[in-house]
Parts: C-alpha cells; sequence; structure tokens
C-alpha cells in the first residue's frame, strides 16, 4: 500500500535555503508538510516564498545549525507555528578540503561543528520533543529523522579527512538514534546523495544526455527524502542509501572477513606476525576498509573535473 501523503505533518529541514535542501523542502511541502526552512542567510526566505507560492505553509529562520541551541529553537518554531513536529531532515554542511598533512585546527573544527555537531544538535531537541510527546500520548508517536552523509565516508578521499570523519560520525548517531528512538514511533536513517548544486557546480560535468531532467538533479534525491519521511517508510530504520540519478542502493552493514584465534589462549607477537602479517602478504595493498565498490553504481554517465 502507497502512503506517501504529508498532509498535516511539520518537517524541519537545515540547510534549506539553496541546493539539495531547497529541493528536499520544496518535496516535503509539495507532500503537504508545512516545513520549517533553515539556513544562515536570505535563501531561506526565498524558499518559503516559493513554498507559499505553491499554497503551502513554511517559516524561515536563520541561523547556525553548530550552535547547539538551534536545535531547541528549531523545534519550538515548527511547534509554535504548526502545532507539531514530525520530520527532521538534517542536510546543512560545509567543506574545508585538504590533505591531512595540511589540514588546520580551524578547518578540522568548522567541518566537524558544522555537519556533526549540527546533526546531533537539531536531533537531541528533536529526540526529546518526541519522548515526551510519547509519554503523554501514552503510545508511540510519529517521528522522522533523515540524515545527510556521503560516500566520502565509504571511500576515504585523501583530501577530505574532516568532511569523511564527520560523515562516518552521522552514520554512528543516525544508527544510536534509529535503536534509541524506535520505541517512541521514530525512524532515523542516513543518505549519501549526489548533486548538482552551487557548491558542487565545479565538481561534476554535464548530463551527457541532454535532455530531460539533469541525472543529477537534486530533486531525484528529494523524492526519496520525502518518500523516507512519510508514512510508508515506517519499517525503514536505521539504514543507510546512496542516492542519485535513477538509483537508490541500500548499503549492506560491514561483515568480518576474518578471525584470528590465539592457539594457546594467549596471542605472542611472534605469533602475530607469523599468522596476520602472512595472511595480508597475499593481499592486494589496496584492499582496505574503503568500500571502493561504490563506485560500481554510478552508471550516470557523469564525470568528474578531477578526471
Amino acid at each position: 500500500m502507497n502512503d506517501t501523503d504529508l498532509t498535516g505533518r511539520t518537517a524541519v529541514v537545515t540547510g534549506a535555503g539553496a541546493g539539495l535542501g531547497r529541493s528536499e523542502a520544496l518535496a516535503l511541502a509539495a507532500g503537504g508538510a508545512n516545513v520549517v526552512v533553515n539556513d544562515l542567510g536570505d535563501g531561506a526566505d526565498g524558499v518559503v516564498a516559493e513554498i507559499e507560492a505553491a499554497g503551502g505553509r513554511a517559516i524561515a529562520i536563520r541561523g547556525d545549525v553548530g550552535r547547539w541551541a538551534l536545535g531547541q529553537e528549531l523545534v519550538g518554531a515548527a511547534v509554535d507555528a504548526f502545532g507539531s513536529l514530525d520530520i527532521v531532515v538534517n542536510n546543512a554542511g560545509i567543506t574545508r578540503d585538504a590533505m591531512l598533512f595540511n589540514m588546520t585546527e580551524q578547518g578540522w573544527d568548522d567541518v566537524i561543528r558544522v555537519h556533526l555537531k549540527g546533526h546531533a544538535a537539531l536531533s537531541q531537541a528533536a529526540a526529546a520533543h518526541w519522548r515526551a510527546a510519547s509519554k503523554s500520548a501514552g503510545g508511540p508517536v510519529y517521528g522522522r529523522i533523515v540524515n545527510t552523509t556521503s560516500e566520502a565516508f565509504l571511500l576515504g578521499g585523501p583530501g577530505q579527512a574532516n568532511y569523511a570523519a564527520a560523515k562516518s560520525g552521522i552514520v554512528a548517531l543516525t544508527l544510536a538514534a534509529a535503536r534509541g528512538l524506535s520505541r517512541y514511533g521514530v525512524t532515523a536513517n542516513a543518505i549519501a546523495p549526489r548533486a548538482r548544486t552551487d557548491m558542487t557546480a565545479q565538481v561534476f560535468e554535464a548530463d551527457p544526455r541532454g535532455t530531460g531532467l539533469d541525472i543529477l538533479a537534486p530533486e531525484r534525491v528529494a523524492t526519496f527524502v520525502r518518500y523516507l519521511a512519510s508514512p510508508g517508510a515506517a519499517a525503514v530504520n536505521g539504514q543507510v542509501f546512496v542516492v542519485y540519478g535513477d538509483m537508490v542502493a541500500l548499503m549492506a552493514p560491514p561483515t568480518v572477513e576474518r578471525t584470528f584465534v590465539a592457539a594457546d589462549g594467549v596471542f605472542t607477537a611472534d605469533e602475530l606476525d607469523d599468522r596476520v602479517s602472512t595472511y595480508f602478504a597475499e593481499r592486494g595493498a589496496a584492499r582496505t576498509f574503503a568500500a571502493d565498490g561504490v563506485a560500481a553504481l554510478d552508471t550516470t554517465g557523469v564525470g568528474t573535473t578531477a578526471g
């Protein structure tokens, strides 16, 4: 049964003044949701105007998601303006790319603060709201968290140590939220999207097809976010999806490749050298924990300016 109607629901979308966040806010509004549009600047007001022009309801709340108190402010704004909070889409983010040996403390802190702390701040405020609502109602309520990770956490790009670390942390945050909040009726999932936006304008080459909706249009990702926010996705929880083009790929959890057990109950360094070193001597140097196979998912035909 299809049940993707969001009429009467209220969503908060961070970083929604442009790019992917804007598309997500518009998609949720098109599904019937009221939307709290968060961003740092004037873009949030423009998105609110777009939603209202289409017959929807929205308000803009400017603010930096890296400021912990903003999470509670966004939750409060949703409840005050529309009477409820049902959906959280954590999207806001920045990049400060650098090789690890050139990474500055500020470049590290800025990315971790906006991405990971920003996700955590709003998620914590929403979780407290839903827990209290569930206790008041005497049973589960309606709650959806959609977090934004990246393929960078799967691949470990050499010039994005800060970004990859933040995105990996977001996946762990998502799993903890999914397990800790399911009893209250809340789901939490993460998406690793690709989308052509102002921020990625210099990253992706043009759509080689040249016709129809751009294969990397953010609207394609936003449609999936709208689905995850809907009643129809109630059974989807604690999952990670790679999303772009005409594809949604569900990632499998890591598996145990090999175990080493001490012959006499306690390892010696020599035994480890004999067994572990021998095992890795027969293994390609490029075969690490990185999920390089995710690159095989790309059938868009869109290259990157990096080559």
